[in-house]
């Protein structure tokens, strides 16, 4: 059983929220008392998600987190639905190739960025506002480990991930007397779709890595966003939250 977090009456958006640890997270969100929004560019899957979970608490919404002007016209919707918005969770990414960074594709390159960096920076611009006139706010970003060490052959999602580090440390400061806490969870690989755009070398190259000698769960992973994206994580902002199993822990 789950620890208990209290999200009782907060709303959240979840980029990405339709399958792998964006549904985990939702999942969690919801069994700790939150409503929330799922922004993905599955339509489909987001629906299907939505419908499994309770429309009553779900709101699918449709979203391209690559395009500023789709992302603002998301985040109207689900303030219009939700009444506020007190969580953002940017979950949504690609992995890219694995590929040598000289015989990487430039626009495979550009499309990795714009998924994985250019995502969360819509999203917090379009969200902060609403954070700031509430004066409350949580923003939680996916990161990786790869965004602490740099993983061969993937250069592209390695420097995507440490970028969303920076921008968290950057954000955190900035937001910090508008009790919005900016915070980033930074996982091992965990089994979910994105194994399917990695060759099985990278993934055997990761385990091998872990201390742990296991991949993380999507659960695990819910359960620290969960703390972040809570009032109890009260002081702590532009900080990073290891989900290494040991790998990296500063």
């Amino acid at each position: 059983m789950s620890n208990a977090i209290d999200l009782q009456d907060r709303t959240a958006i979840v980029t990405g929220g339709a399958q792998g640890i964006g549904r985990a997270v939702v999942e969690r969100f919801l069994a700790s008392g939150a409503r929330v929004a799922i922004l993905d560019r599955d339509g489909d899957l987001a629906a299907k998600t939505a419908d499994a979970l309770g429309r009553d608490r779900v709101l699918p919404v449709i979203a391209d987190v690559t395009r500023l002007a789709d992302v603002e016209r998301a985040v109207g919707e689900a303030h219009a639905a939700l009444g506020r918005i007190d969580i953002l969770v940017n979950n949504a990414g690609i992995s890219g190739p694995n590929l040598k960074l000289w015989d990487y594709p430039e626009d495979a390159w550009r499309q990795v960025m714009a998924i994985n960096l250019d995502g969360p920076f819509h999203c917090c611009r379009a969200v902060v506002p609403h954070m700031i006139a509430q004066r409350y706010g949580r923003i939680v970003n996916v990161a990786s480990i790869a965004g602490k060490e740099g993983n061969p052959n993937a250069s592209a999602y390695s420097a995507s991930k440490a970028g969303v580090i920076a921008l968290t440390k950057s954000l955190g400061k900035e937001l910090a007397e508008y009790d919005i806490a900016v915070n980033c969870v930074t996982p091992a690989a965990a089994r979910t779709a994105i194994f399917d755009q990695m060759s099985q070398q990278h993934i055997d190259y990761m385990l091998s890595k872990i201390p742990r000698a296991r991949f993380v769960t999507v659960d695990e992973v819910a359960a620290t966003i969960a703390f972040a994206a809570s009032s109890d994580c009260s002081f702590t902002t532009g900080a990073v939250f290891d989900l290494s199993g040991g790998r990296a822990t500063y």
